[in-house]
């Protein structure tokens, strides 16, 4: 029976509908069929005789790996996982069942535990091809003649191989469906009132810092400083306010700024409290250093929120980075389906270094400003503008092929080279600014748009400033 034999194959699959038949289910069904009864049996009594070590050999490996430690015990493995693996293995090995439904169901079972209990999917490769590799030498061990051998190789690679694809698939669209879930909470959460929850948790973080120095300086200076981790602000911050900013490097100092203060500071104000030949004072300074530090951490985290919500850079209304990549990959797909032009441009202040040094950053603000307001004059109302670094700009120009996206750069350019840019003491100053231009060519990758307007931007620059290069994108 060949792979292409599918009339037959969907005639005598069990529990599937003929019209529901993918060349992954109708392949598993024809490997178990090809295989010889004799090798069929002589591989069952292997890893039925073996399975126990096969187990333990795959779960002291995975043990070792740090990403599977994050997920993985002790308890764990031998109280479920083991007994889990055991049957798992009878199933491809020794059952081998024919009943495709309930194969693929098994499989994207285990992918969908995979994806909730967020087992990296590389640990899951690892550990597969580690079984596999370890079954294989279990039949070389056999002294099978060369014929036998190979067939039961291939038979153990692609066994597991396609139940691994099925696992993949379940685990790729549940942690895809997660990630949307959680944004989703995101977006709830940061729809409500930010300056509200911004002074709730300033509340909070002073009354906890008036309670370490009431304690302090109380009655009962023996006592255990309350620890800010377990604090109404501490918990906020391990668990709504890591949700709603996740990946926020502000979010990452608080962290850095409450552990020191729990394991470092207060300990040692504790000691100090006890003992007066300790310089208590000095300590007590560092902590309201510290508490300032996370009160004008927290208002920065927040003020970045209030710049997410609205989807923009406060200060100069463009596009939030953060949605690049959702608007350039549909663009990109977009262009590619239906054979539409897309290029992108990557503009640069010229020299504004010089201009923060000379002016001040209220002086670099005015200036980047008034740029972004020429970059939208000169752009269309259709074409995304985004504040892609300090002075760095990206304009995403839908259908629009290398020559209308050299034109409108140049034009821009030309207008900022001849424009008097205002500062806030009343001032002039003339500025001029570089330009990269890169043209869709049928790349899927959205990111190689980018990448190759960067380098004609950096080609700009090294050829004089104030200019225009074009890109060619790389195959």
């Amino acid at each position: 029976m060949t792979f292409t034999d599918n009339a037959r194959l969907k005639s005598e699959i069990t529990g599937y509908a003929a019209d529901t038949l993918t060349p992954s289910e109708a392949e598993w069904f024809q490997l178990v069929q090809s295989l010889p009864a004799h090798l069929a049996k002589q591989l069952s009594c292997l890893i039925e005789a073996d399975k126990d070590r096969l187990v333990s050999v795959f779960y002291d490996r995975l043990l070792q790996n740090p990403d599977a430690r994050a997920f993985l015990s002790q308890d764990v493995v031998h109280d479920r996982l083991q007994h889990s693996m055991r049957g798992w293995l009878r199933r491809l090995f020794v059952e081998r069942t024919l009943d495709v439904e309930a194969f693929v169901a098994e499989q994207r079972k285990i992918g969908e535990v995979h994806a909730r209990i967020q087992v990296p999917i590389h640990v899951v490769m690892q550990g597969a091809r580690l079984l596999r590799n370890e079954i294989i030498d279990q039949l070389q061990n056999k002294a099978f003649d060369l014929a036998d051998f190979a067939v039961l190789s291939a038979y153990t690679g692609n066994a597991i191989n396609i139940a691994i694809e099925f696992m993949s698939q379940a685990f790729v669209s549940n942690t895809k469906t997660d990630a949307q879930t959680d944004e989703a909470y995101r977006v709830f959460a940061l729809s409500q009132d930010l300056s509200l929850e911004r002074e709730i948790q300033r509340a909070a973080l002073m009354e906890w810092s008036q309670s370490v120095l009431f304690n302090l300086y109380g009655s009962r200076p023996d006592t255990a400083l309350p620890a800010l981790a377990s604090s109404d602000f501490g918990l906020w911050l391990h668990h709504k306010g890591d949700m709603i900013f996740q990946g926020s490097p502000v979010l990452d100092n608080i962290r850095n700024d409450l552990k020191y203060i729990d394991n470092t500071l207060l300990p040692a104000m504790s000691a100090a409290a006890r003992n007066p030949a300790l310089n208590i004072a000095e300590l007590v300074e560092t902590f309201k250093n510290k508490t300032g530090e996370i009160k004008f951490l927290l208002a920065e985290l927040f003020q970045a929120a209030v710049a997410m919500e609205s989807g923009r850079d406060p200060l100069t209304r463009t596009l939030n980075r953060r949605f690049l990549p959702s608007i350039l990959a549909r663009e990109v797909k977009m262009a590619s389906q239906k054979g539409m032009e897309l290029s992108v441009m990557m503009l640069d202040i010229d020299n504004f270094k010089a201009i923060n040094d000379s002016y001040g950053h209220s002086g670099g603000d005015h200036i980047l400003q008034q740029v972004a307001e020429s970059i939208f004059t000169h752009c269309r109302a259709n074409d995304f503008v985004f504040r892609y670094g300090g002075e760095e700009f990206l304009v995403v120009l839908i259908e629009a092929g290398s020559a209308a996206a050299f034109e409108t750069a140049e034009r821009l350019r030309q207008h900022i080279s001849g424009q008097k840019f205002t500062l806030p003491d009343g001032g002039t100053k003339n500025i001029t600014l570089s330009a990269g231009v890169s043209t869709f060519n049928g790349h899927p990758d959205f990111s190689h748009l980018i990448e190759t307007a960067d380098q004609a931007l950096y080609k700009a620059k090294q050829n004089g400033r104030n200019r225009t290069e074009v890109a060619f994108p790389l195959v």
